[in-house]
């Protein structure tokens, strides 16, 4: 399970460095793709591997969209011995990315975002959907 935020920056290859503690649970190899929100995700080979899966089993209209979506644009990445990763150009285009960012644990995936579009979201959340979550959970 991933779970923390970190700032960073992304340097001018695109790469990124995990934390330590995501690198231990991802392995020597990931996928890089696009996230659900604007945003690039990171998941293990298995999770990865799980998510198509899914995706499979969908209908055929919901499968195709979410292949051109998450699973086209997917990219097989080797985390360096540093536990830098490389995010492809146009990932980092279509997210925002620019130099400083922000690494998300998000239970089963990682995401990267822009810091300045990370905040204006989680603000955006809390003002629209936090509400209405806990009152769901009864907290």
């Amino acid at each position: 399970m991933f779970s923390g935020t970190t700032n960073q920056t992304i340097d001018s290859k695109g790469r990124i460095i995990l934390p330590s503690k995501f690198r231990e649970e991802l392995g020597d190899t990931v996928y890089v793709t696009a996230g659900f929100e604007n945003c690039v995700q990171i998941l293990s080979v298995e999770q990865f591997e799980h998510l198509r899966n899914q995706i499979r089993e969908l209908p055929a209209d919901k499968a195709l969209s979410l292949q051109y979506i998450l699973v086209s644009p997917a990219t097989e990445v080797a985390v360096s011995s540093q536990g830098r990763v490389m995010i492809a150009q146009k990932l980092r285009e279509d997210a925002s990315l620019t130099k400083d960012i922000v690494v998300v644990g998000m239970d089963t995936r990682i995401e990267v975002w822009d810091k300045e579009s990370f905040e204006e979201f989680i603000e955006k959340q809390k003002r629209e959907s936090v509400k209405e979550a806990l009152e769901l959970l009864r907290l």
